[in-house]
């Protein structure tokens, strides 16, 4: 049995974080009922990739929030829910008239998560903002030569607090009989990522960078490819590194030596990786820890420690990665594919004894394909 069956989330959060919280809520055993508006329903179903990695294993019921039945349908899946993940911005769930403070009132045991970019306090707490600008505010771009991320941290943080929220909320409820009410915010959550940063900031202490040992960072090879090293100031790492690449005259400096001699060594480094293609590198450095070639998809996709770990699952004729915990040696999820917009309304709202009348309500606003 997955840890989590028998847990109804009900969720009205859409686009990255709220849908990354309740995919591992849903691999994890929950029944996650993903409520969508009617016409279009959640904007990520616009990039259908990214919309199915994030939305397999989960129900769909396409509701109009701003309609009575609407509403009533979704008090009605709300009063009999474990976990509601909401993503909308700080009064807004109150103003359809599903303020949480009713919703606990009602049902005392629900936990209520809330995903805003900053949180339900502070000056900025109405602004509008996504991703990239949370990582501009957090002080994980360079200022001096800003790039373009490649992955939607602070998106990813908010799911992964989202996710400590409702398994908190539901542990806490176990012993005292309370859900509660937790807020997420974008920013604190992905300033939570960066806190060996902000913290020596914040005292006036050295900061903690990465690379400061010369053997961690990329380097380009002969044919346009690169190689990662991650050795971090480990001497005997560093000693296989130099005796792999021909270099031994440098195999015995010592960390300290290292950082000091930096810019030296890592042109030592580069120019030597530049001598050779990827292919030669693959080879010289298969035994050296620490080193990876940096790879596309594909190539990651076909590693036999995906095989082996059993991280991609097929399920409904695609193919999908599983959440990373492991239970008792077997990886809960995926247990059904991507849902149609709407495809589950009427059966969701039966389970919740949602009378015939709201119902057919609900059903008679919907566009025809429902």
């Amino acid at each position: 049995m997955t840890p989590l069956h028998g847990c109804q989330v009900v969720s009205l959060a859409e686009q990255y974080p709220g849908p990354f919280a309740t995919l591992l809520l849903s691999d994890l055993g929950a029944d996650v009922v993903q409520v969508e508006r009617p016409e279009g329903g959640d904007p990520a179903r616009a990039f259908p990739g990214h919309f199915a990695a994030l939305a397999r294993g989960k129900r769909s019921v396409a509701l109009d929030l701003k309609s009575d039945a609407g509403r009533s349908a979704c008090r009605a899946l709300v009063d009999r829910a474990d976990v509601l993940l909401e993503g909308f911005r700080p009064g807004v769930l109150a103003r359809l008239g599903l303020d949480p403070a009713e919703l606990t009132g009602t049902n005392p045991g629900l936990v209520v998560v809330s995903v805003s970019g900053f949180g339900r306090t502070g000056p900025r707490r109405d602004q509008p903002a996504h991703d990239l600008t949370f990582q501009a505010l957090a002080g994980l771009l360079d200022p001096a030569s800003p790039a373009m991320p490649g992955l939607a941290l602070a998106d990813l943080a908010a799911g992964l607090f989202a996710t400590v929220a409702a398994l908190t909320g539901l542990a806490g409820r176990a012993t005292g009989g309370q859900g509660g009410h937790y807020d997420v915010a974008m920013l604190d959550a992905v300033m939570a990522l960066a806190m060996t940063r902000l913290v020596p900031a914040a005292n006036g202490m050295a900061p903690d960078r990465l690379g400061d040992d010369p053997g961690y960072g990329l380097f380009a090879t002969a044919d346009g490819g690169w190689v990662s090293l991650s050795i971090a100031f480990e001497d005997r790492f560093w000693r296989d590194l130099c005796t792999a690449a021909g270099l031994p005259d440098l195999a015995d400096v010592p960390g300290a030596d290292r950082v000091a001699r930096r810019e030296e060594l890592r042109g030592r480094l580069a120019g030597r990786f530049a001598e050779h293609d990827l292919a030669h590198w693959r080879t010289v450095l298969d035994g050296v820890p620490c080193t990876a070639v940096v790879r596309g998809p594909d190539e990651v996709l076909a590693d036999p420690q995906i095989d082996a770990r059993g991280l991609l699952a097929p399920v409904g004729g695609q193919r999908f990665l599983s959440q990373p915990l492991v239970v008792d040696g077997e990886r809960p999820g995926p247990r059904r594919g991507v849902p149609g917009l709407g495809e589950h309304t009427a059966e969701v709202l039966g389970e919740a004894g949602v009378d015939a009348d709201t119902l057919a309500a609900v059903l008679a606003g919907l566009p025809a394909r429902y």
